[in-house]
């Protein structure tokens, strides 16, 4: 397939390049600073500093969107939540109108979206079709979402993905979490019941790849494993793997001060289910959490 793709520098479009690239298609990768994507990706793919370079997508079977700034980073100030949905929802539009404005429009576009969407759940369960929390991570993807969905057509399918918590080698939230377990010194945030959705690396570049070549999949895809678990067994699991005590507890608080509104997304969690994902006919490889972890940290 000839594709499109935005966000190919980041933790997960590096790991999906390798990927596509193993199996022969042609890329071509949008990207601000190409000199930088060049050393990161290579030079076998065409480079694309601008969108607006671009009239229209007839050249491209699918377009593939992971663009965005990093959420959890900076402490969100009114002009870093601007950062946040500029990045996101200016990209997406313009692919949106790009795929509008073809004759032979791609057959499918992948748009990423994150399970902030349905903003805090407490305990309970949530699907593709539950309803959300009206709160600030709810009201970015919202909006994300909307944008890409505007592509669908007859002529191309519209595959939202709302990811998890992706775990994975050097980089990502996992090498974040790491320094403290690996001087035992981890544990869970709180009393540890707030649910952690999460899947491994692997697992999302495969359902990415999925998507593209499932000729019926559209609309609102799960990107998380099937079976989440609160952040106390997460922690446990993360010790396990690394062979190291995960007891000592992040005070809430703490993390409140330190992060502001942001810690939110940390301290509430959810636990997601990836209903439409499983009834696509996806099969993780990585149902479970401890197989997971050992996957990557004791390789």
């Amino acid at each position: 397939m000839n594709i499109i793709m935005t966000g190919a520098t980041g933790f997960v479009g590096q790991q999906l390049v390798a990927l596509l690239s193993q199996q022969s298609h042609q890329l071509t990768i949008v990207t601000r600073n190409v000199s930088h994507a060049t050393q990161v990706l290579g030079s076998n793919h065409r480079y694309v500093d601008n969108l607006s370079k671009l009239e229209n997508l007839n050249d491209f079977d699918t377009v593939i969107n992971l663009a965005g700034e990093p959420i959890v980073g900076k402490r969100w100030s009114n002009q870093q939540k601007q950062r946040i949905c500029d990045s996101r929802w200016d990209i997406t539009a313009m692919l949106t109108q790009l795929i509008k404005q073809s004759d032979t429009p791609p057959t499918s576009f992948i748009s990423a979206s994150a399970i902030g969407y349905y903003g805090r759940q407490g305990s309970t369960p949530v699907d593709e079709d539950s309803q959300a929390h009206n709160e600030f991570s709810h009201q970015v993807c919202s909006e994300w979402e909307h944008l890409a969905l505007k592509a669908q057509s007859a002529d191309t399918r519209v595959c939202v993905l709302r990811i998890g918590i992706v775990l994975g080698k050097n980089g990502g939230a996992l090498a974040k979490m790491l320094p403290p377990f690996k001087l035992g010194l981890g544990g869970p945030i709180g009393k540890g019941l707030h649910g952690v959705s999460w899947i491994h690396i692997d697992d999302l570049t495969h359902l990415i790849e999925h998507l593209m070549i499932t000729n019926n999949a559209q609309g609102v895809f799960n990107a998380t494993a099937p079976n989440p678990v609160n952040h106390k067994r997460f922690a446990e699991s993360i010790g396990s793997s690394l062979n190291r005590p995960a007891c000592i507890p992040t005070p809430v608080i703490a993390l409140k001060l330190a992060m502001g509104e942001m810690a939110d997304l940390i301290v509430e969690g959810q636990f997601v289910l990836p209903k439409r994902t499983l009834a696509s006919g996806f099969n993780f490889k990585y149902p479970e959490i401890n197989p997971a972890l050992d996957s990557i940290l004791k390789a």
